[in-house]
């Protein structure tokens, strides 16, 4: 088979879509050295790490016409690659069905609160139309929960749609880290969604009666909260990949609040660093057992006052963590996805 993938979001230089789309398609290449995966965007883009050698790049727009990427140039360029299906990671595919094709439908936050993504207009447009009209062959989303409420909304038939959840990196593991003073931590993009003011009003709470402070580790959204500095608090901004497994290994508990996940990566790599996981309990198919479910201010103050409190405890659900983190895999995900193209380009043939 030979897949073209649209490689925009590894413009971004940090977050989960371009998480998603670089160890998805590495995956892919490893597990399946027979077939090809081609990389091609409109945008300049690095391609993965050590990428093996039938994960190509593909080429961009040739035309003044197929710089109107998702019309023409996409579906062009797919043709030149003699591609069987075009994988969309990012909510979208080709507008012109020339082709089997899989929409990536990460989540329904852009419907939800237009104040979550106030830059999201042309996604909230765009993606009912490629789902309700069936231009996209088949949709991948991360979790049943947001299979279920795809189903409700777009009115998809069962069948075209398939949940494949994520995984951590496999280079992810616990390392040894003394941090000279204790802290909890949140990584993750600075946007509306992800709920911080709660997390910081909690964590000062708690300040007035433990000494720990709170990291917050991710590039801010234009339209993210304002977090100003103080004592304890540390901004870190984006934090390289090298870096990540240390802060993770070292906190205290890392604490995810989020309103609403489509399923919560960050949650299963801190379990894979070993970390105790404090998180909203919308991230319960990504955390399981192995993770503290807080929704609320006062429920994450609780949580994390626990969690200062009581070492034993924390050393337990970092054991839980562990073993959580081992039931998911990029190869079990790039496996899945798998199936989910030869889905595609049976339904398109058909």
């Amino acid at each position: 088979m030979r897949v073209v993938v649209e490689a925009a979001s590894l413009n971004v230089t940090s977050g989960g879509l371009p998480r998603y789309t670089s160890e998805l398609t590495l995956a892919l290449a490893r597990c399946f050295p027979n077939d090809d995966f081609v990389l091609t965007s409109d945008q300049p883009f690095a391609m993965p790490p050590n990428s093996p050698a039938n994960l190509q790049r593909g080429g961009g727009p040739r035309s003044a016409a197929e710089r109107r990427w998702w019309l023409w140039g996409l579906g062009r360029e797919a043709g030149r690659q003699r591609a069987e299906v075009v994988h969309g990671p990012d909510f979208a595919v080709p507008y012109l069905p020339q082709r089997a094709s899989v929409l990536t439908l990460h989540d329904l936050s852009p419907w939800m609160d237009p104040h979550w993504h106030q830059q999201a207009q042309r996604v909230r447009r765009r993606t009912p139309v490629l789902l309700e009209m069936g231009i996209a062959t088949m949709v991948v989303t991360h979790s049943e929960s947001v299979r279920k409420q795809a189903l409700e909304r777009f009115r998809l038939r069962p069948e075209r749609i398939q949940a494949v959840p994520l995984a951590a990196p496999s280079w992810m593991a616990p390392v040894e880290a003394k941090p000279v003073r204790r802290y909890f931590l949140f990584v993750g993009t600075v946007e509306p969604r992800k709920n911080l003011p709660a997390l910081v009003e909690a964590w000062r709470e708690l300040r007035r009666e433990a000494d720990v402070d709170l990291v917050i580790a991710g590039r801010r959204r234009p339209d993210g909260p304002e977090l100003g500095a103080e004592k304890g608090l540390r901004l870190m901004g984006e934090v390289p990949d090298g870096q990540l497994t240390e802060l993770y290994s070292g906190a205290l508990a890392v604490v995810y609040p989020s309103f609403y996940e489509g399923f919560g990566l960050p949650v299963l790599e801190a379990m894979q660093c070993g970390a105790c996981v404090i998180a909203s309990p919308g991230l319960k198919e990504a955390g399981g057992d192995a993770a503290v479910y807080a929704d609320g201010t006062a429920s994450l103050l609780a949580a994390m006052r626990h969690a200062a409190g009581h070492p034993e405890w924390v050393a337990d659900y970092r054991q839980r963590s562990l073993s959580r983190a081992r039931e998911f895999s990029w190869e079990r995900t790039a496996r899945l996805t798998y199936q989910v193209y030869e889905e595609a380009r049976k339904r398109f043939e058909n």
